[in-house]
């Protein structure tokens, strides 16, 4: 494997637009160029669990992070909609497409091995909270060998956000850090982050206040301008450049063509 492989992120949120993004892939692999795909399921997983009686529980943490609260029955929601339902159709629209799509989590062939949290700190009403039940992790490594044997063998590796801890259970894990540590584990050329929004901007939501280049060196200042679960990409962001990946670009997931647009230069490119 000589050529540059790019791994895009597709946000899980709405809006962002699944069958442009896999249309736009099956282009660019007929031009020659390797995908790895990252998925995230957020809003699948949120109306799972309404449905089930079991609504979501965000927390946030003292660093001002926002994070799914996961015990473990909402562990076992967010299998099924994340990596049952999300991961499978996403899967199945490649297939169509005639892409040989792989459809994967972190703990498939412990693809993703994960530090369960002992315990976690929320802010709730200004008071400090530790919560001691949660399937959530971080990831440690990244097993290259299995990605490069589907990548050899023409297949489009296809992850769901999930990893397994040392005692072998399933972890909820960042989307976006699971994407950077992929893309730092294969020294990907590029990680594309998708999302709901055109990237990264000075006053959120005004568009016109797009950020288009943050060098490494302002990635802090950055994070002060993200709101919400932008502040999650800005720290993918910079946990890929520091594992060796080129070039991080924050870009629009809801336009026609969203990973070649990416390419080109469009969103907020970090390098």
């Amino acid at each position: 494997m000589t050529q540059s492989i790019t791994v895009v992120k597709l946000g899980g949120t709405e809006g962002v637009d699944f069958s442009a993004i896999c249309q736009d892939a099956a282009d660019l692999l007929k031009q020659g160029r390797q995908l790895v795909f990252v998925h995230g399921g957020s809003a699948e997983a949120n109306s799972l669990g309404e449905s089930l009686g079991a609504p979501p529980k965000m927390i946030t943490s003292p660093s001002g992070y926002t994070s799914r609260y996961t015990d473990r029955r909402t562990l076992e929601i967010f299998l099924m909609a994340v990596n049952g339902k999300v991961n499978s159709l996403l899967t199945e629209q490649l297939q169509v497409l005639g892409i040989n799509a792989f459809g994967l989590s972190g703990l498939d062939g412990k693809l993703m091995q994960a530090v369960r949290k002992d315990s976690i700190q929320s802010i709730e009403n200004g008071k400090r909270k530790i919560i001691r039940d949660d399937y959530t992790g971080k990831i440690e490594t990244v097993n290259h060998d299995l990605l490069c044997l589907l990548l050899d063998a023409g297949c489009l590796p296809v992850i769901a956000p999930v990893a397994v801890s040392a005692k072998g259970e399933a972890l909820n894990v960042d989307a976006d850090r699971a994407a950077a540590m992929v893309a730092s584990a294969l020294k990907a050329e590029t990680l594309i982050l998708l999302t709901a929004v055109p990237g990264l901007m000075k006053n959120f939501p005004d568009e016109s206040t797009l950020i288009q280049h943050v060098p490494q060196s302002q990635l802090a200042a950055a994070s002060e301008a993200a709101q919400g679960r932008m502040k999650k990409k800005i720290l993918g962001a910079e946990e890929a450049l520091k594992g060796g990946v080129n070039r991080v670009i924050i870009a629009d997931g809801r336009i026609q063509n969203p990973i070649s647009n990416a390419l080109s230069g469009n969103g907020t490119v970090i390098q």
